[in-house]
């Protein structure tokens, strides 16, 4: 029987780790990140159409609807490397936020490749999807695989890890956003006083140790975005406070998100941050691991 519709998690994205090595030539940056996918996410709905082509809707005012959308980019490159001529509608109903650290717009554009694999029986694997992913977007091959890994290169390159251990995360996204670009261009490679233990991370990972994972914690483009921005520091801060075993800032920022083990420590870690002055949007989720 032959599927007409069909709804997807796309889910956001943490840097437990994230290391800048260097420069390259084509204006990239190697670099070395642990990525863990976290319970938080839109929701995307893909319906066939009488009518052929893309369309695409959302919830969200801001969010363009046509080719200026990674989602609608994605379609856009199913459609011509696999030769579909039929109609789809795309509703994406936003709940990770905008420019925010947590590649929202990488995982509607996975959700979107995984969906049309599904929905038109093209019988591709995952690795295929992944590959056809990295011509949209670093972010997007991992927003593929899911649960923990090991980026490099420019991020596209993936080594799966064992599944992290459960917790709570407690996500804070300030009133403002920050540009990647910006983030990246102003990082000074030269005179970075300190790197992420990236391998310390990843030995709390296998022992399944969550308080090593979190005292270990680290991310080299704050030494950026908190310099522009040193509220980001505040809520870190704040986490801690309130009971998070470590906070850190994600991706270039500017969300914030704290690992708690217990979850009525998430939970007043969450209202106190409702109440603060310079964060706009808080959710609590928790690790999300692919299914074995």
């Amino acid at each position: 029987m032959m599927m007409h519709e069909i709804e997807l998690k796309a889910r956001a994205k943490i840097n437990l780790a994230l290391d800048v090595l260097s420069r390259r030539e084509d204006g990239y940056h190697n670099v070395r990140m642990v990525m863990q996918t976290v319970d938080l996410y839109d929701y995307i709905t893909i319906r066939k159409t009488k009518s052929p082509g893309i369309k695409l809707k959302s919830d969200y005012k801001w969010l363009p609807e046509d080719e200026r959308n990674i989602a609608y980019k994605a379609a856009k490159l199913m459609f011509d490397s696999y030769s579909i001529d039929e109609g789809i509608l795309i509703n994406i109903h936003k709940k990770i936020p905008v420019a925010a650290g947590l590649a929202g717009g990488s995982a509607d554009a996975a959700a979107v490749l995984v969906g049309l694999n599904k929905l038109f029986d093209l019988k591709k694997t995952k690795k295929e999807l992944m590959d056809l992913g990295y011509q949209l977007g670093a972010d997007v091959p991992f927003c593929i695989l899911r649960g923990t890994a090991l980026a490099e290169g420019i991020g596209e390159k993936l080594t799966q890890l064992p599944s992290m251990p459960f917790c709570y995360v407690v996500i804070a996204k300030p009133l403002f956003s920050v540009s990647t670009a910006y983030v990246y261009q102003n990082l000074d490679l030269n005179n970075l006083s300190y790197h992420p233990d990236i391998e310390e991370v990843i030995k709390g990972i296998q022992m399944g140790d969550l308080e090593h994972i979190a005292k270990n914690l680290g991310n080299v483009l704050e030494t950026v975005t908190i310099k522009e921005h040193p509220e980001i520091n505040d809520i870190k801060k704040k986490m801690i406070e309130f009971g998070a075993l470590g906070a850190l800032m994600s991706g270039s920022g500017p969300s914030v998100f704290g690992l708690y083990k217990d979850k009525k420590e998430a939970q007043a870690a969450y209202t106190e941050l409702k109440l603060h002055s310079q964060v706009k949007d808080v959710f609590i989720a928790t690790i999300f691991n692919r299914e074995r």
